[in-house]
């Protein structure tokens, strides 16, 4: 049984882009799909003049609120997590829920999205975290359903913010796979198999296909993109040119995919890329910047790959500029994953262009195909190399190397400007009536960039609204903004002072302490037939010594010796008698190594030695050899590392990362200390005169496209995710109109359970080793199937019936013995009749597409062609071929399940026969 319960991006939202995070459980096995986190400024909300956002803070707050609470209950019950692409929508909240939450199951997702996630949370930790003190916030407040605390009957909502050193742990622990790559998993999850395709979208985005023994076939299928882009294919869920469902990937016993878009109509790519580039060439030709937020790592490659060829084809010379934490570490690590890219930049033999010129320009000139290789892999490492790009970490460090006035092109994080860069730049930027501030996504409800995205949307005519099929036109905002603005700012004046002097005051109390310490260690030495409370002075001290020094016996720290009952043997009858009678404590403080193990010259051989304070002197010795030269340990020391690093290879990658990481920390380490600061909340009114535009580069499935694929894929059952209530009205609307769909469509909400063959039962069964030899496989997708009759015998041995033939099994059952008399009848009845005989029967098992029909024909030498919808006309004469006009076969798909083969009896006939049947897996029985 399958049970399905969204925790976060239902089929009934209100604000899309979403989190996406949902739970399914397959029998006794429960997995993640997805772990999103929201934007942490929701609830704050932006107030534009003269609007009301109370109705929409209250119900932010609430939904954040459930996500957390149902997310908190089923963490540590996961036993398995599965991540489809790298932004935050899908990864973000990975890393806390597994550090506070208990999230500890496995985790699965190709490489780029574990990278690129990465990137993008630990972008997003930093940034808020530069400009909010998370460990000790206030927390607001809320009086709803859905509590995440309860601290004297007020119910609070926080932050889940993770550290940057906890983003790091939890992504390491990722497992990555590659497309295609059928993953048997083991344990409790045994029953499963993991294969991942693309879904595009993203680098790395993912469509992840579950096989189960007892559930069938279930495809997770959100964030899909059948376009091709810069550096992206089209997903792998359908076959390029409408050439139908990938394969493998048709028919699956249930879909879960997104609806979320199904009421947009999208413009096309070339004219996008036209408008984006136009408007940017425009603004700058004014003496103005352009402002793009972006996030930090999903879809800022092919932003950053269509400004980059534009700079070059264009030759402009205004900076393009990316500020971001992380920046130059997403910018490095994509030109490591060519592998995992498509689109313009891979196709061999073309020039990627864009805008205008995005047209195909053949190479020429070009003879040996080894040179066009290498070249097309030296184009594509140029493109990558974004020759053009400037990146700086803060605002502060582009404020220090570019004049504000300069004109020049932005791109900045994070893409809601809710925090970061994008939202300190835009006080100063908006006030400019020549910049443009230019929106490449819709962000959630609640934070600036979807605040400013509803003035422009407001502004359009009705035709050229978003997801009408046509571009708007730039808006000139004329409105105020108030803002809330988080920074973290150094001590000055009268609070440095006080700072200063209360740091003092805490160095002078610890070195005072410290002071006192060897003292008290004198005095506690000085009386040996102390009571109980001078022991116990002692014991404290020892411990105190020992946290002083901090370690064990093998760095020569405190060390505690008991012994009960005998003292010290060899110091004197009188110290013989007094040891009787206590027990005896003694240190060796500061003696390094294993010193303390060897006996002292004042016990005697075979008993525990007495030790003594020592002073730590260390006689210090020149190091020469025989001939007289002095020993210079660090040269060698020096060329052992360079032959260890001479000697990494690609299977020893691990000790070179750990040894990087080791450098890494130093070099923080040795970083000058963080002055003094605070943390500080004040709320601006912002005056927008800055111009603002949209062009849609979210890179995902319009309404047309979804409606499209999802018939294809023909799902026994499907559930709906992340969408509009009007959305997921119009995609069900759309499915019920075609007959072959399937009727069993889910939109549950939110913590809201959807079981999925709750009457259905299976049972285990084994098959026979006699019955097992006689089968014949035939393959099918990624098993083998034949066609099984027996009869069930039970073993007592064990509880699982077994399948055996069904004649072994008659005879094994059978307990009446046959007569003579009857035997004899029976013979001559065999003798006079003939026995019946039940032919066998073939299954076939498949899905036939005319077009992989055609391409075998066409490999043996016979010509098709497509004479109507599913019509396919064999065996066309040709000028050569010793074929007649009257060696036609049709081969037409009557409807489902049914193929229909007509024409004379020839040897095309029994060809195409043959080849039809090869398309298929036959079982007979």
């Amino acid at each position: 049984m399958i049970v399905f319960t969204p925790l976060c991006g239902s089929a009934q939202s209100t604000s899309v882009p979403n989190a996406f995070c949902y739970l399914l459980q397959i029998d006794d096995i429960r997995v993640l799909l997805d772990c999103g986190a929201p934007d942490w400024r929701l609830g704050a909300g932006e107030d534009v003049e003269g609007e009301d956002e109370a109705a929409s803070r209250r119900e932010t707050k609430k939904w954040w609120s459930e996500y957390l609470s149902l997310l908190t209950r089923t963490a540590p019950e996961i036993d398995l997590v599965l991540f489809t692409h790298g932004s935050l929508q899908h990864i973000g909240l990975y890393s806390y829920a597994r550090a506070k939450l208990g999230l500890s199951a496995p985790a699965f997702a190709t490489l780029p999205v574990q990278a690129l996630g990465r990137i993008a949370v630990l972008e997003d930790v930093e940034g808020w975290r530069a400009e909010v003190d998370v460990d000790n916030e206030v927390p607001e407040e809320y009086s709803g359903d859905g509590d995440v605390k309860m601290e004297s009957g007020i119910q609070l909502l926080h932050k889940a913010i993770a550290t940057a050193d906890v983003v790091k742990e939890a992504f390491d622990s990722i497992t990555t796979l590659k497309y295609s790559q059928a993953t048997q998993l083991t344990g409790k999850l045994q029953a499963l198999t993991l294969t991942a395709y693309s879904a595009s979208h993203t680098l790395g985005g993912t469509l992840w296909k579950l096989r189960s023994a007892s559930s069938g076939t279930l495809l997770y299928a959100v964030g899909l993109n059948h376009m091709k882009e810069q550096h992206l294919d089209g997903t792998a869920l359908v076959r390029p040119g409408g050439g139908g469902v990938g394969e493998g990937l048709g028919r699956p016993d249930l879909l879960i995919t997104d609806a979320g878009r199904v009421g947009i109509i999208s413009v096309r790519r070339r004219e996008r890329e036209e408008a984006f580039l136009e408007s940017i060439t425009n603004t700058l030709r004014s003496s103005g910047s352009v402002l793009i937020p972006v996030d930090a790592s999903t879809r800022l490659v092919e932003l950053l790959i269509i400004l980059d060829q534009h700079w070059t084809q264009a030759k402009t010379r205004a900076p393009l500029c990316l500020v971001s934490r992380t920046g130059k570490e997403c910018v490095t690590f994509v030109r490591s994953l060519m592998e995992w890219m498509g689109g313009w930049i891979t196709r061999e033999g073309e020039v990627p262009t864009i805008g205008k010129d995005s047209k195909k320009r053949k190479r020429r000139n070009r003879k040996d195909e080894e040179d066009i290789e290498e070249e097309d892999a030296l184009l594509a490492n140029m493109i990558l190399r974004f020759k053009h790009l400037q990146i700086f970490p803060s605002p502060e460090a582009l404020m220090d190397a570019i004049h504000p006035s300069a004109p020049k092109v932005i791109l900045a994080t994070p893409l809601t400007m809710s925090h970061g860069a994008s939202r300190a730049m835009f006080e100063s930027f908006s006030s400019m009536r020549n910049n443009l501030l230019l929106l490449v996504n819709i962000a959630e409800k609640g934070t600036l960039a979807r605040s400013l995205w509803d003035i422009w949307q407001r502004e359009q005519a009705e035709t050229a609204k978003w997801g009408k099929g046509r571009l708007g036109a730039i808006v000139k905002a004329e409105t105020d903004i108030s803002v809330r603005m988080n920074a973290k700012v150094p001590l000055a004046g009268v609070e440095l002072e006080e700072y200063l002097n209360a740091e003092k005051a805490a160095k002078e109390k610890a070195a005072a302490e410290a002071a006192a310490r060897p003292q008290l260690l004198l005095e506690a030495d000085d009386d040996d037939e102390g009571d109980s409370e001078d022991e116990a002075s002692d014991a404290s001290s020892e411990l105190a010594v020992e946290e002083e020094l901090g370690g064990g016996t093998d760095e020569g720290v405190a060390t505690r010796h008991f012994a009960e009952g005998s003292g010290a043997k060899g110091a004197g009858a009188e110290e013989e008698e007094a040891d009787s009678a206590r027990q005896q404590l003694s240190f060796d403080i500061y003696l390094k190594g294993k010193v303390a193990r060897a006996t002292f010259f004042k016990s005697s051989s075979g008993a525990q030695a007495t030790r003594y304070r020592m002073f730590p002197y260390v006689e210090k010795r020149r190091r020469i050899d025989e001939w007289g030269e002095t020993i210079d340990v660090g040269t060698w020391m020096r060329r052992g590392k360079k032959w260890e690093e001479e000697e990494e290879t690609e299977e020893n990658q691990a000790a070179k990362e750990a040894r990087r990481k080791r450098q890494e920390e130093e070099q923080a380490q040795h970083a000058p200390p963080e002055p003094p600061s605070k943390y500080i909340t004040e709320q601006h009114s912002i005056d927008v005169r800055c111009k603002v535009y949209f062009v849609d580069f979210e890179g995902l499935n319009d309404g047309r496209a979804t409606k499209m694929i999802v018939p294809q894929v023909n799902p026994r059952k499907m559930i709906l995710v992340a969408s509009q209530p009007e959305a997921t009205a119009e995609l069900m609307q759309a499915c019920g109109e075609i007959r072959s769909m399937t009727r069993e469509i889910s939109t549950p909400g939110v913590g809201e359970e959807v079981k999925i063959g709750e009457h259905s039962h299976s049972y285990s069964i084994s098959v026979g080793e006699t019955l097992f030899s006689t089968l014949k496989m035939s393959k099918f997708e990624d098993n083998e199937v034949a066609f099984v009759s027996g009869r069930i015998a039970f073993n007592p041995n064990s509880a699982i019936p077994v399948l055996e033939p069904a004649a072994s099994a008659k005879s094994q059952d059978s307990a009446v013995v046959p007569t003579g008399t009857d035997q004899a009848r029976e013979e001559q009845t065999m003798i006079a009749t003939v026995p019946a005989q039940i032919l066998p029967q073939t299954t076939l098992i498949g899905d036939l597409r005319l077009t992989a029909l055609k391409a075998r024909l066409s490999t043996l030498g016979i010509t098709a062609d497509f004479a109507g919808e599913g019509v396919l006309i064999c065996g066309l004469s040709q000028t050569g071929n010793g074929g007649s006009d009257t060696d036609i076969v049709s081969v037409r798909k009557m409807g489902r399940g049914r193929v229909e083969v007509a024409g004379n009896v020839s040897d095309v006939y029994y060809t195409v026969r043959r080849e039809l049947y090869g398309l298929y897996a036959q079982v007979a029985g």
